[in-house]
This record gives structure tokens, sequence and C-alpha cells, in this order.
């Protein structure tokens, strides 16, 4: 029964759509309380980088699963939906409402639907793959997985190490796609009753000119100094040296190339970004779209509000 599920609000959309500042919006009109979706905002310090809500900003709604994993650590999704799904039961259990915020698909679509993992550490082949990936790098590691499995292969760029070790694993060990073990996966009833959000801009133009202007905020509010802070102490992080933010500094920071350089290429790469979050959440019918340039922010807002005024 659905009345016997947890109701989350979970808002979605690519980078710089403007999904803090309405998660925090919703959360203090519902009395409730955000767990982040994020799978860098865990990482303690990694502040400017990964557009981490500061104090101010988050108006005293309390955050959980944001600056809490050391950088030296390695954070599975596993370890994300124990946490996540431990946060969501606490926030309800003392009867407030929950709002899941954050742009990172694979964590949403496995929190909301249930999705089972097994503990990384005791998956000799995920180590195994991890070590291939390391020696031969990710534009090979998709060429393999898009031999045993095309359709999935062709969501994820060879940047998305996580997902490509994942998607090859599951079909090796399961023998079938990742298409139908999500579908299995889901035959475990979810938890959860969720009302899906997702903010985007018709125009994709807007939408790149907040994620300019959003890099270049950061880099007046000291990005370049974030960086040199964590230059050579990723590498033995597989997931947090994936942020982007730092690895497109990094050359600069060696002497390799120009800051102007540097930063083009990370408005290019958060742009990529935001286009394969995109592609990613388009495939999901649930979620409630709302069109920034068309409502505009307070209209989005209001929209949303009457979504939640619906659900909860």
């Amino acid at each position: 029964m659905e009345d016997k599920k947890i109701p989350i609000i979970v808002i979605v959309g690519p980078t710089a759509s403007g999904k803090t500042a309405l998660s925090i919006s919703l959360a203090k009109k519902y009395n409730a309380e955000i767990v982040s979706a994020d799978s860098m905002q865990v990482y303690k310090g990694m502040d400017i980088a990964t557009a981490k809500p500061c104090c101010e900003e988050m108006q005293g709604v309390r955050h959980h699963l944001i600056d809490c994993v050391d950088i030296d650590k390695k954070y599975s999704v596993a370890e994300y939906l124990d946490d996540a799904r431990k946060a969501i039961e606490d926030i309800y259990s003392r009867g407030k409402n929950v709002v899941v915020v954050g742009g990172t698909g694979l964590y949403i679509n496995s929190l909301v639907d249930n999705i089972q993992f097994e503990p990384e550490e005791q998956n000799e082949l995920r180590n195994s793959l991890s070590d291939e990936l390391s020696k031969f790098g990710g534009a090979y590691m998709l060429k393999k997985l898009k031999a045993l499995d095309p359709e999935y292969a062709a969501t994820l760029h060879e940047n998305d190490h996580g997902r490509i070790v994942r998607g090859i694993e599951i079909n090796l060990v399961f023998n079938h796609n990742v298409k139908e073990h999500k579908k299995l996966s889901r035959a475990q009833n979810s938890p959860y009753n969720a009302l899906m959000l997702g903010i985007t801009y018709n125009d994709r133009q807007k939408l790149y000119d907040r994620i300019d202007r959003r890099v270049d905020k950061m880099l007046s509010m000291g990005l370049v100094e974030e960086a040199k802070n964590f230059f050579g102490r990723l590498d033995s992080n597989k997931t947090a040296v994936q942020a982007i933010g730092y690895k497109e500094l990094f050359p600069y920071l060696n002497g390799e190339i120009p800051l102007v350089q540097a930063v083009n290429n990370l408005k290019k790469a958060t742009r990529n970004y935001a286009k394969r979050q995109l592609t990613w959440f388009r495939k999901d019918e649930r979620i409630h779209w709302l069109y920034a340039d068309e409502l505009g922010l307070d209209g989005v807002e209001a929209k949303a509000s009457e979504l939640c005024n619906n659900f909860i």
C-alpha cells in the first residue's frame, strides 16, 4: 500500500539549474530535512567545486550526507544507500518530511527504486575491473562495456568510471544487462512513495550561461586555491578524483596550460556533465519537469509547491 510508504520529495536536474535553492525553500515550507544525493558533496573540504551549500544558504535547514566522508576514503553506492536510508528513517521517525536533492542519477534511482548493491569489499571481480580501469583507462573500459551492453554503454561517458565498472560487473556476474538487472532489483518493493520534481531549461543556452556564471563565481570564491589543496592528494580515491572543478585545473597547477584554457575546459566539462545528467533523468517518466526559463524561479517554486500540496 502506498500510504504505508515513507513519502519523499525528490528534486533532480542538471548542475546549476537551481536545485539547492528549491530544496531549501520546500524544506522550510513543509517542515522537512534534506538528504543530499550528490556523489561529490559527501567529501569533506571539497566545497567550492561541488557547489556545496554553506551554512548561510542552508537557512537553518538540516542537511544530511554533505561533508561527511574523508577524501582518502572510497565511498560506494552501497554505502551511500545505507546511509541515505538510515537518514530518511530517522527524519521521518521524528515527524518531519524528507526532501532528497541531487544530480547523481545513480544515487537517485537506486534510492527511489530500492536497488540492492552488494558490499564492494566482498567483490573480487570489481577490484579486478578497477585495476584494469587504472591500467587502461575509461575509454578502453567503456568499449569493453559496449561489447557486453551497448544500450547502457551509450548512456555513459568514458569518465563515468564507477558506472562503467558496475555495468561490466553486472553483465558478467548476473549474465544479463543493466536494464534487466534494474527491473529485477525493483521487484523488491521500495519503502518510499516519491514525488519527483525536475528543474531544467527549454533553452539549453540559458542553462549553459548559468553554468558559465557559476564557474566564474567559483573562481572568485577561491576555486584555484581549493584545487591546490587537493593537487596530488586525490589520486588514490577513484571517486573523488573525478570531481569536475579539480581535474580541469590540475594541468594549470602542473604548469602545462594557462589558467584561461583550464577555465574554458572546466566550463566545457561542466556543460557536458549537464548534458549527461539530462540524458539520464529524461528517461524517468515519473519526473514532473519544471522549466525555469518559462516559469521563472518564483514560478518553479509555486508549481513545485502546488505539486507538494497534493502529495504531503
